[in-house]
């Protein structure tokens, strides 16, 4: 089994941390986490991707690394978001692991655009989406867990009752005061722990939890929800022209089966949907036996 490294990317100002994995000439793949997981939370797929030769990276994204947490909801606005993903795929990129051009004997262009494979999971799959339609020429496949197409998501919330209810914990999570911190947080941050739903391993919860329960850090990464959203769910992904593999669980709690199925209604490329029926929200975690064929298989399809 290939082996992981720790990583750190100093982006602007902010210095985030994350873990490697691969040749640095294998081709880049870029794995963004969503809420509340880091990028331990993509360890069974960066051995698997390591395994097969990619030049895998997952990040400790903005609010989560402890060195990038700035104070004020207007530095998680999603233009900020998908700017560091973009950053973080450069700084990929600049280690060796591109394979566009110069894979087919030839040299890439000079300032040629570097492209990479995009994998994410929850926010992480939202931030996902909005690249894939705003920088499609950077992209040589995308693959989302859970995360439906923002607008399939909000259409199933105007038209169901139940997705619009399942929500709420969008709008709570918005509420000014640090009412959500305080709640998540009571009782030795019991309702945190609660929301992984006993579907990923209680050591790496405890030490998700730790994490969090840092000074600043909740309200940090809740700030994704108050800076780059709004309380429909609004964020601004439109037509996806990219190769796209899209994986959701049927036992998800808060994305439902309508949103999912009518993602393929907003991709105009190659796309391939999977449902995994006894799986919830946690893919990376409690579905990497599963999700790692379909990603490897896919990513090999578009490189």
């Amino acid at each position: 089994m290939t082996g992981l490294r720790e990583a750190t990317l100093q982006i602007g100002n902010h210095r985030h941390t994350g873990l490697a994995t691969g040749p640095d000439d294998g081709e880049p793949v870029l794995l963004l986490h969503g809420w509340p997981e880091f990028a331990e939370s993509w360890t069974a797929e960066l051995h698997a991707l390591g395994d097969a030769g990619y030049h895998a990276l997952a990040v400790d994204q903005r609010g989560y690394a402890r060195e990038a947490r700035p104070t004020g909801v207007e530095h998680y606005s999603i233009d900020n978001l998908v700017t560091d993903a973009l950053s973080f795929a450069d700084t990929l990129a600049a280690t060796g692991g591109i394979a566009s051009a110069e894979a087919a004997g030839a040299p890439a262009a000079a300032g040629a655009p570097r492209r990479f494979h995009l994998v994410a999971h929850d926010w992480g799959g939202m931030v996902a989406w909005v690249l894939a339609t705003r920088h499609p020429e950077r992209l040589k496949s995308l693959t989302v867990l859970s995360t439906p197409h923002p607008g399939a998501l909000k259409q199933a919330a105007q038209d169901e009752d139940q997705q619009n209810h399942d929500l709420d914990y969008v709008r709570f999570f918005r509420a000014p005061g640090g009412v959500a911190e305080a709640s998540m947080l009571a009782d030795g941050a019991a309702r945190l722990r609660a929301a992984y739903a006993g579907r990923v391993p209680e050591h790496q919860v405890e030490r998700n939890v730790a994490r969090l329960a840092e000074p600043g850090a909740l309200t940090a990464t809740l700030n994704w929800y108050r800076g780059a959203t709004d309380d429909e769910f609004t964020v601004p992904a439109g037509r996806i022209t990219v190769p796209t593999l899209y994986v959701w669980g049927a036992q998800d709690t808060k994305l439902g089966r309508t949103a999912a199925t009518n993602t393929a209604e907003f991709v105009d490329a190659a796309y391939r949907f999977e449902i995994f029926e006894d799986a919830g929200h946690w893919l990376p975690e409690e579905a990497a036996d599963r999700v790692n064929p379909l990603l490897l298989a896919h990513l090999s399809a578009h490189r």
